[in-house]
């Protein structure tokens, strides 16, 4: 049996509206003391690739205005330890 020991890095409030669109999940959230941000997930099957998932969520983005250089690539944690 291996046994692990996970420690508490920091706490992210957050309230999340979680709405679906195809194999989209799309997360609003509203993130103590950062702000709104949207994220786009998409839900893959078994055969399908990573670049096909990124062509559907590259797509919702056109759509609805978020452009690629808007993205942010790091966690709420890393975002509120350098605030």
């Amino acid at each position: 049996m291996n046994l692990f020991h996970l420690r508490r890095s920091g706490t992210v409030r957050k309230q999340r509206t979680l709405y679906l669109l195809g194999k989209t999940r799309i997360h609003l959230d509203r993130v103590d003391g950062l702000g709104d941000f949207l994220e786009l997930e998409v839900v893959l099957e078994d055969l399908q690739t990573i670049t096909y998932g990124e062509s559907i969520a590259l797509d919702l983005m056109a759509k609805i205005g978020v452009l690629p250089n808007q993205l942010i690539p790091t966690s709420y944690l890393e975002l509120l330890s350098k605030s």
